[in-house]
């Protein structure tokens, strides 16, 4: 009984090892690290993944011998596009036919999908200016900040005009009014277009406009 009782004590002591390892390891590394804690050191930090802090690339403006003209910041290869960047659509890209008129009709598929993009987009860009109605009376037309007046989409003249000129104005500026080109992607530029239809039917509309389920 003795041996088998002596046994099953070293047993246990056995299994019970690694965790008191496990206990002094983890109580000599809190007694270095608050022995260490306020302490200056002239070495550089520990780098636990040094390939993402010491990566071989160039940073920009930084000069490489392997080049003639000395420059790491290469230009890109000539005739070559960014994908997704080809501009062979020019009624979508430019708003213009192959002669350079405006073209006439939105080249996207007008449904309640893109007005609803239009209407994010011109309540973002547009309406601060040319007001949630088209009207020209945005805040910062009615809030007495000096501005030259925003136009109206409810004159005839705007009416009259064919998509590509909204689209035009809206990519280049206009007069006063600066160019969102770089702010505004060319799909969304399209869609406020056809919201902007949309608001100018809106104020021009006759019970003949709305579907007779819904007078």
């Amino acid at each position: 009984m003795k041996d088998a009782d002596g046994l099953l004590d070293n047993t246990i002591m056995m299994k019970r090892i690694p965790h008191i390892a496990s206990a002094f390891f983890m109580a000599a590394v809190m007694l270095l690290g608050s022995g260490c804690q306020g302490s200056l050191s002239d070495k550089p930090p520990v780098h636990l993944n040094q390939n993402m802090d010491f990566q071989e690339r160039f940073d920009a403006q930084e000069a490489n011998t392997f080049f003639a003209d000395g420059r790491a910041m290469r230009a890109p290869v000539r005739g070559t596009v960014a994908r997704g960047y080809l501009k062979d659509d020019t009624a979508l890209w430019t708003g213009r036919d192959a002669s350079g008129d405006f073209v006439d009709k939105n080249p996207l598929t007008v449904d309640m999908a893109l007005l609803e993009r239009g209407r994010e987009k011109y309540e973002i860009y547009c309406s601060v200016c040319h007001g949630l109605a088209g009207d020209g009376q945005g805040i910062i037309m009615t809030g007495g900040y000096g501005y030259v007046p925003a136009p109206t989409y409810h004159s005839d003249m705007l009416r009259a005009q064919p998509d590509g000129y909204i689209y035009d104005a809206l990519t280049w500026g206009v007069r006063s009014m600066p160019g969102y080109g770089t702010q505004v992607k060319v799909e969304d530029r399209w869609a406020i277009v056809a919201y902007t239809r949309a608001l100018q039917r809106s104020q021009a509309a006759s019970v003949n406009d709305v579907p007779e389920s819904e007078r």
